[in-house]
């Protein structure tokens, strides 16, 4: 056991007082990640703030149509929200296709977010690991590396984020509401997370002390279709090999008016697929446009020696998420729950 001290926050700015004047220090909310870590051995913070009870549980309508979700909202509540479910369904899917409904039932919507980006090897306190231990070096670049990166890794780390909804909010263009020691600044959801580079020891650009109040989401164009879809090798409680989340507007003309498509399970962060979408904008809505704009994406990806196949995998799942969605466009559908192909 190592031993460490506690207190509990009253609120988000005595939470932030609190880290300053402790070293070492790291929050806790649902714990879901952390205290795995902690067990590990890998994380060995000297204190914990538990930010876990702070009132930030709110799902409110933002200024300009969207949502704003509070850090605390737990992931099995953000994915049942009749808004989230209407509006957002890609990101209900994504939430409902991460771990298990007992875990969902505690972790947060914070929480998903700052969960690190890891590997085996990183967990494994005898292997060396360059995010665990920068300069060490990578265990899984020439080692067991079938689950690793193929796009934006580095020679000093190739590990993937796990989060599913991650990649959602990415798509989403949402933002995330951080609150320091220097006050409030927001994020782009697309670059809160981190390439790996010569530091892969940062996942995020949070800076030191700050904390995750809220995720804003803003209201989806008009007419746009959205789903994840996510590969593991398991049905249930499964990383993702290769995962994408759509979000597609297709004009009256048959050309696509609005494209955002992110990946998951193939870098470091969400991977958001920028040339892809660039290549799609006025292009026709059919599979073929499609394909040559992933391909284009995918152009980037390096696999290592064992996971060249999540390439066409990823491919595979794109094409056909982002043609179900312009089929869908074309017709006449329902309400989207939290498990259709297509939102609002």
């Amino acid at each position: 056991m190592r031993p460490f001290t506690f207190e509990r926050a009253t609120s988000p700015e005595q939470a932030v007082s609190a880290y300053a004047a402790q070293p070492h220090a790291r929050y806790l909310a649902g714990g879901t990640n952390l205290v795995d870590l902690m067990k590990l051995g890998v994380e060995t913070p000297e204190h914990l703030i538990d930010v876990s009870r702070l009132p930030l549980t709110d799902i409110e309508p933002a200024q300009d149509g969207g949502l704003r979700v509070g850090a605390n909202v737990r992931n099995s509540d953000l994915a049942a929200h009749p808004a989230v479910c209407r509006g957002y369904p890609a990101l209900s899917q994504a939430l409902l296709a991460g771990a298990s409904g007992q875990l969902r039932n505690v972790a947060t919507t914070g929480g998903n977010l700052l969960q690190r980006t890891r590997c085996p090897y990183f967990q494994d306190v005898s292997a060396p690991c360059n995010k665990r231990e920068p300069g060490t070096g990578c265990s899984a670049r020439d080692g067991v590396n079938r689950d690793m990166a193929v796009l934006g890794h580095s020679p000093q780390c190739v590990a993937t984020h796990p989060s599913d909804m991650a990649v959602a909010l990415s798509a989403y263009d949402a933002e995330v509401e951080l609150l320091g020691p220097e006050g409030v600044r927001t994020v782009p959801a697309a670059e809160f997370h981190r390439l790996p580079g010569d530091t892969p020891q940062q996942d995020t650009v949070l800076r030191p002390g700050e904390l995750i109040s809220h995720v804003t989401l803003p209201a989806p164009p008009p007419g746009a279709r959205a789903a994840y879809r996510k590969a593991r090798d398991r049905a249930s409680y499964a990383f993702a090999l290769a995962s994408v989340a759509a979000v597609l507007v297709v004009d009256d003309d048959g050309t696509v008016g609005h494209a955002a498509l992110a990946f998951g399970g193939l870098a470091h962060r969400p991977w958001r697929a920028r040339t892809a979408e660039e290549a799609l904008r006025g292009a026709p809505a059919g599979a073929a446009a499609f394909r040559s704009a992933v391909d284009a994406e995918l152009e980037a990806a390096r696999p290592l020696s064992d996971n060249g196949f999540k390439v066409p995998l990823a491919r595979n799942l794109a094409v056909h998420l982002l043609t179900l969605l312009a089929d869908s466009s074309t017709a006449t559908a329902g309400p989207a729950g939290p498990h259709s192909p297509a939102g609002t």
